[in-house]
């Protein structure tokens, strides 16, 4: 496979009528792509092996190693696409971190509402053969595009945020020697999760009744100079395969050390949002790696069997890419 990349007119009117005003281009609203809400086919003979259980009240997946608690482990948090939770490919790829030595907690983002159509994708799309197959196929379309935009409205930052804060808090209870051996919690993320390896990994003023809805979730620190209080971050490292949802805006305060895998072209992560990011992280001196993967799909890295020989080439070169970024901080 290529090796990925490096990166630090309308119909004429009337001559005597005036012309339109202008029409100001609205920016599509941000949303996900099948990759996003869909898994590809489980790899032939493998199963997750780690168990659903509750943690604060909220419904997390958890992983272990297999002489953890004789060997000390490291508290990884796995933040997950829109299929969420109980997707077999996730619960697989918390396995794979596991048996790296990190006690992996896959909490449950959505509250039991996976993303809309979650299905298992078949490799090569169907070629529609009539109009009628084709009127049918865009139809079809356009209504999962509708519900995802719904589910979308549902699992805002503000409702997302704290589930978690409050996983973070109670593992600092419940696995106090994970997150102390680690020094803190580390955290990969996919797709819809990623954007949130954002959020946790950086440090945001906020003021008391103002601000994030979320910010009360943990104890503020003061920050007596601004006469505002900040919080976060909440992780130590990060690493995030193929964001989506991201804006420049949350770039701003990042603070803990992040790897990013990106698709090249990808437009669920554009790449002016991208170099941005970038060249926020450079100029205020945030630790961080960029790798571009051409010819790959979004989603690429979540565990799921390909055909193409190159994408599964990329899918093994990110994952290590992800696992040696956390290992090294």
């Amino acid at each position: 496979m290529a090796e990925p990349e490096l990166a630090t007119k309308g119909p004429e009117s009337d001559a005597s009528a005036p012309p339109p005003p202008a029409v100001q281009q609205t920016p599509p609203a941000p949303t996900l792509s099948e990759h996003c809400t869909s898994d590809r086919p489980t790899p032939t003979g493998q199963s997750s092996t780690g168990e659903v259980t509750k943690l604060a009240d909220i419904d997390v997946y958890i992983s272990k190693p297999a002489d953890y608690p004789h060997t000390p482990s490291k508290l990884l948090l796995l933040l997950t696409g829109g299929t969420g939770l109980h997707s077999v490919n996730n619960q697989i790829q918390a396995d794979r971190f596991a048996s790296e030595g990190y006690f992996v907690v896959m909490p449950d983002l959505f509250n039991g509402d996976a993303a809309p159509n979650a299905s298992t994708l078949a490799d090569e799309p169907t070629t529609p053969g009539s109009f009628l197959d084709t009127f049918k196929i865009k139809a079809a379309e356009t209504a999962k595009s509708f519900l995802i935009d719904m589910w979308l409205a549902r699992h805002t930052e503000e409702k997302v945020m704290p589930i978690l804060t409050k996983v973070i808090d109670a593992c600092k209870d419940e696995f106090a020697d994970a997150v102390s051996h680690g020094g803190g919690v580390y955290a990969v993320g996919y797709c819809f999760g990623g954007r949130y390896i954002l959020l946790l990994a950086g440090e945001r003023p906020t003021v008391t009744g103002r601000g994030f809805p979320w910010s009360a979730v943990s104890t503020p620190a003061p920050d007596e100079e601004a006469g505002k209080t900040v919080v976060g971050p909440y992780i130590k490292a990060g690493a995030i395969a193929h964001a989506t949802l991201v804006s420049r805006s949350d770039f701003e305060g990042l603070k803990a050390p992040v790897s990013l895998v990106s698709v090249e072209n990808d437009p669920l992560f554009p790449d002016e949002v991208r170099t941005a990011g970038e060249d926020y992280m450079r100029e205020n001196g945030v630790e961080h790696e960029v790798q571009v993967y051409p010819g790959v799909p979004h989603g690429f890295a979540v565990v799921g069997e390909y055909e193409d020989a190159n994408i599964k080439s990329a899918q093994v070169t990110a994952y290590e890419q992800m696992l040696k970024w956390i290992k090294e901080h």
